[in-house]
């Protein structure tokens, strides 16, 4: 993979030039920043990318905090999602400056499609489930809290208007051991772009270590391969990275999400 070919053409699709993700969301290009505002309260919103410097930095944050006092950004969690290569250099320290808080890092990772091993199979009694009602998709929340202890309840409402409206631009799947959930997984499809992106595999604790994660990865390979996606991107997480390094995939950046409660 020529990672800088790869990088540039992920900044131009799924950030600089980004189509909508969903049904009602808007994205608004203002100076040299790239802003999604979600349909409702609970969809993501935030900067998704920036093209600024030293001299433009500072009014560009100043602009995004006086769009979270008006009353369409109230209730909303608003997010400046931050890479490594942003410019300037300090945008992170801007941005604690203005009241952002950062969260942990993820690292950027990128595979082709066509290079992923797609062998990788379940355990003895485990089976991949589709999600496609609400009653899946509280399975695949109530495994997102127990593999990550973070509360889904914004995600869950998330992932019930997408199989409400858009159920094409989405896979959600559930790893079952007989009638008890131990892992859920995501992947979205940008319309118009290269990239499928993946999100969750978050595996209970007791039952890590055993290659579910990693048949996941494999299982949305198939289907991103089936749809004639070329890439698939992840922002994983220090336990991730190694397996995906492992499967294939390319660190291009480190992405920080900063984030402002309104």
């Amino acid at each position: 993979m020529d990672s800088s070919h790869v990088l540039a053409l992920f900044d131009a699709q799924m950030r600089r030039d980004a189509p909508p993700d969903a049904s009602g969301t808007r994205v608004e290009r203002l100076g040299g920043v790239v802003r999604q505002t979600g349909a409702a309260t609970h969809d993501w919103t935030g900067v998704i990318w920036s093209d600024l410097d030293e001299s433009t930095a500072d009014r560009a944050i100043a602009e995004q905090l006086a769009y979270l006092s008006t009353p369409e950004a109230a209730g909303r969690e608003f997010e400046w999602k931050l890479y490594s290569h942003d410019r300037p250099a300090d945008l992170g320290e801007r941005l604690l400056a203005a009241g952002f808080t950062p969260e942990e890092p993820e690292a950027l990772m990128v595979a082709e499609v066509a290079e992923l091993a797609t062998d990788a199979r379940m355990p003895e009694g485990v089976r991949i489930v589709p999600v496609t009602d609400a009653a899946g998709v509280d399975l695949l929340a109530d495994v997102h809290e127990q593999a990550f202890g973070t509360s889904a309840g914004r995600l869950r409402q998330r992932m019930l208007d997408q199989i409400a409206t858009s159920p094409d631009t989405v896979s959600m799947v559930l790893a079952m051991a007989g009638d008890v959930p131990v892992c859920g997984a995501r992947m979205e499809f940008h319309t118009g772009t290269d990239f499928a992106s993946l999100w969750g595999g978050g595996t209970v604790a007791a039952w890590r270590g055993r290659g579910i994660y990693r048949a996941l990865v494999a299982h949305r390979a198939e289907i991103a391969a089936a749809r004639g996606y070329r890439f698939l991107q992840v922002d994983a997480s220090d336990d991730s990275r190694p397996i995906l390094k492992r499967l294939g995939f390319t660190q291009l950046s480190v992405t920080t999400p900063y984030l402002l409660e309104t």
